[in-house]
């Protein structure tokens, strides 16, 4: 049988620890698991895995695309399976564009240091999808202080429309597959002159399905 890949072993060991059958595993056992379950991993062939976002405002699922993003695809699951992103907030919302999250500062109540936090590191541009409505993309700095388009550790955004002039600057790793219905709520929630809800759109709970 074949051996699973490092994302399969991500999503599988996140799986394991969502329904606490153990308090930690190794990631040889993990393998080990994977190379006796055929159904281990991704689910369908050819599909990524999904991810659930339980929001204040409703659920949105995410299926990621690590043919085209392996490395954001991979640190998106890694976050998600350390509760990462539970508790934070969209804390950027534009109607007719998109709205983003991800940041560990907006848990807090300081409104004034959202939109600038992360995990302490960057992950490499993998450029190639397009920007279309329902994309799940990466935020990053701005080419002036980013010339090689890295993207940030933990910030996300998902398009509420088609953004074309986005594509070729910025990395595209996932798709809404449920719930653009919710993502068309938050976008209209009434927002501050820094385009941050007036009240808090939570990401309560981040899992794979």
């Amino acid at each position: 049988m074949v051996k699973p890949s490092a994302l399969e072993v991500r999503v599988l060991l996140t799986r394991i620890r969502r329904v606490g059958i153990v308090g930690s595993f190794s990631v040889a056992a993990v393998v080990a698991v994977g190379l006796t379950i055929a159904s281990c991993g991704t689910g369908d062939s050819g599909s990524g895995p999904q991810v659930r976002l339980e929001t204040t405002m409703g659920d949105i699922v995410i299926q990621l695309m690590p043919d085209v993003a392996p490395k954001h695809s991979e640190n998106f699951l890694k976050l998600v399976s350390e509760g990462f992103y539970d508790n934070t907030t969209f804390h950027r919302v534009i109607p007719g564009f998109m709205i983003q999250g991800g940041d560990p500062n907006s848990k807090d109540d300081n409104r004034a240091n959202d939109g600038i936090g992360g995990p302490g590191y960057t992950v490499e541009a993998e450029i190639s999808a397009k920007h279309e409505r329902g994309s799940l993309a990466a935020a990053r700095k701005a080419d002036q202080v980013n010339p090689e388009k890295r993207s940030s550790g933990s910030q996300f955004y998902i398009c509420v429309v088609p953004t074309t002039q986005l594509d070729g600057h910025y990395t595209v790793f996932g798709k809404v597959t449920q719930g653009m219905d919710i993502a068309d709520k938050i976008v209209a929630a009434p927002r501050d002159p820094r385009d941050n809800p007036l009240a808090k759109i939570v990401i309560e709970t981040a899992s794979v399905e």
